[in-house]
């Protein structure tokens, strides 16, 4: 079992690095009208969308460590739901991507690893309620970051806003079903943490 975990996991892994990422649910985009964007619209919209296909990696690279150290059954189901639906984001935002004519970014590995590594830690060190208040948290800083885009967003770009308005609002039931299952309040110092890395990684992943 546990051989076929790790094998599970890393191929997860890879195709998140490889943006291979498959998606259970339809593109919102698909139904979004087509725009004409000029260059510096579509220049911007591909790295916001870089920056949320970031964010996806790094999601896949949590949830994927906090289920595999959760201790609860439930918490685990929890994790591989929430981190199914985060595939999906991960799926949408890369295909945007290559419609904008650009890519993800080049560190991928270093995001993926990175958030692999602070998944493992609370999830070993703070215990499950822990784990999902890390959850809760970092959900609602999502959603704060959609939310801007969504204002930054070209409003021409009808495509790359569904795809955001649809994340946010995964985003959200992620973090209130974490609530829900007991997490325990984040401390400050490390909702400081999480919103300084943040800021590094998006500033970022904007340009590469």
């Amino acid at each position: 079992m546990a051989l076929e975990n790790f094998i599970l996991g890393f191929d997860k892994a890879l195709r998140a690095l490889a943006g291979v990422a498959s998606a259970s649910r339809s593109n919102p985009a698909a139904k979004a009208p087509d725009s004409v964007l000029d260059d510096t619209e579509r220049r911007h919209s591909a790295g916001l969308m870089r920056v949320n296909h970031v964010g996806e990696v790094c999601a896949q690279a949590l949830y994927q460590a906090q289920g595999r150290f959760a201790h609860n059954d439930a918490i685990k189901l929890q994790f591989a739901q929430a981190c199914s639906e985060e595939e999906d984001h991960l799926a949408w935002t890369a295909e945007r991507l290559r419609e904008l004519g650009s890519g993800p970014s080049i560190l991928n590995p270093l995001w993926y690893a990175g958030a692999y590594a602070m998944g493992v830690a609370v999830a070993k060190v703070g215990g499950d309620a822990r784990s999902l208040g890390f959850v809760v948290e970092t959900e609602r800083q999502v959603e704060a970051h959609l939310i801007d885009h969504l204002k930054n967003l070209p409003m021409e770009d009808a495509k790359s806003r569904a795809i955001v308005e649809q994340m946010r609002t995964d985003e959200a039931s992620h973090g209130a079903t974490a609530a829900g299952l007991g997490a325990a309040p984040t401390p400050l110092i490390a909702r400081q943490a999480m919103r300084a890395m943040a800021k590094i990684m998006t500033t970022t992943a904007y340009y590469l």
